[in-house]
């Protein structure tokens, strides 16, 4: 359970948002930990976050999906799982552009992933892609088959949550200026 000082509420956002922000949740939720980001969604969403313009997308495993849903926005948060070697919970946070990878095609399209349309989604759309790109990546305890989270994961997407809601507070206190 959150302590109520580390709970931001969704509710306390009184503003009128110029553009939007797409908040995209990527990761196979029959993949144990692999369901992070689309867990951080399903947060949000019962927060509330979406009344305030927020665009909010489960996408699943599908980059294409990211791409799209970013077009149009002014800031773009996207939310996965890692498997980076850390402990298992921790959360990185890292610059879009950082993460941007060109896609190398292969005989589908199931390889094209969200870092692959960070890099696709610049190139095509150009100014009506967001510049501002912020991911948040949360280390998974595992990745095999399975339905739910690990504890440490669990903890995790809360923090996550909370931290994508104080950076749709910033980004509506810029707007507002």
């Amino acid at each position: 359970m959150l302590c109520e000082s580390a709970s931001v509420m969704i509710s306390e956002l009184h503003f009128q948002m110029d553009s939007v922000i797409a908040v995209v949740g990527c990761g196979n939720l029959n993949r144990s930990d692999d369901g992070a980001g689309p867990e951080v969604i399903a947060a949000l969403r019962s927060r509330g976050l979406e009344a305030y313009g927020v665009r909010l997308l489960d996408a699943g495993t599908d980059g294409m999906a990211a791409m799209f849903a970013a077009r149009g926005c002014s800031t773009l948060i996207v939310i996965d799982a890692s498997s980076s070697g850390s402990d298992p919970g921790a959360i990185f946070e890292v610059p879009g552009r950082d993460l941007e990878l060109r896609y190398q095609p292969s005989l589908n399209l199931h390889d094209f992933r969200w870092d692959h349309a960070l890099f696709a989604g610049r190139q095509i759309f150009r100014d009506d892609f967001p510049s501002d790109v912020v991911v948040l990546l949360i280390e998974a305890e595992t990745l095999k088959m399975g339905i739910g989270l690990s504890p440490q994961v669990t903890a995790a997407v809360a923090e996550v949550a909370d931290r994508v809601a104080a950076l749709v507070r910033s980004r509506a206190a810029v707007q507002q200026a």
